[in-house]
């Protein structure tokens, strides 16, 4: 298996400063497979780009009172300014009734409101993990028509759907399956250059 260490050429030709990537698990579990998809990407990534996780296991249910009374609590509002601080957003979700997860709706519902909405012209990339066949590939179509009202970019292909996760990583939930992996490694490359595409339009829109 590839270290990762080809993958940042184009984005580090094209775009010469680093990059920040936040990452969002649908999943709170401690030993979540999404959360370990996350990590595995994280460790193709290049010098030059930093990889931060969220936390959105402890924002309040979504109540709009709450932000009209007293402003955002600070869990969201760190959520939020994570969002904007970031070159991009890598979200992995499980697959729960045909859909993504009650938690991640959560947070997307808290970070999306006004004013100044982080996720307006953001590059996002879609993975997923679940126990079934399908890899949460229903989860993920769903998060794309969020995204479309989001008015963010998500990247279209490579698409990874790792079904049946629990055979695909070991006890320490280490990704240890050849082909998803290398899945990964072009998701991984494909994003970058993606993050370049998207904010070098966006420099020369403005």
């Amino acid at each position: 298996m590839s270290d990762g260490s080809d993958l940042g050429g184009c984005a580090r030709g094209a775009r010469a400063e680093n990059l920040a990537i936040l990452g969002i698990s649908g999943s709170l579990r401690r030993r979540s497979y999404n959360t370990a998809l996350l990590q595995a990407a994280a460790q193709l990534l290049p010098s030059h780009v930093t990889f931060e996780l969220a936390e959105i296991g402890d924002l309040p249910l979504y109540d709009d009172d709450l932000r009209q009374g007293a402003g955002y609590p600070a869990s969201v509002a760190r959520l939020r300014e994570q969002i904007a601080a970031a070159d991009a957003v890598w979200i992995a979700s499980p697959e729960y009734n045909f859909s993504y997860s009650g938690v991640l709706k959560n947070a997307l519902d808290w970070a999306s409101r006004p004013p100044a909405q982080p996720f307006f012209g953001k590059p996002i990339a879609l993975m997923g993990a679940s126990a079934g066949m399908l890899g949460s590939a229903r989860a993920q179509y769903h998060l794309r028509q969020i995204f479309v009202y989001l008015d963010a970019y998500v990247l279209n292909v490579p698409e990874v759907f790792v079904g049946l996760a629990q055979t695909k990583f070991d006890d320490c939930l280490t990704l240890r399956d050849e082909a998803t992996y290398m899945v990964l490694e072009q998701h991984v490359k494909a994003f970058l250059q993606w993050i370049v595409r998207v904010k070098g339009g966006a420099a020369w829109a403005g």
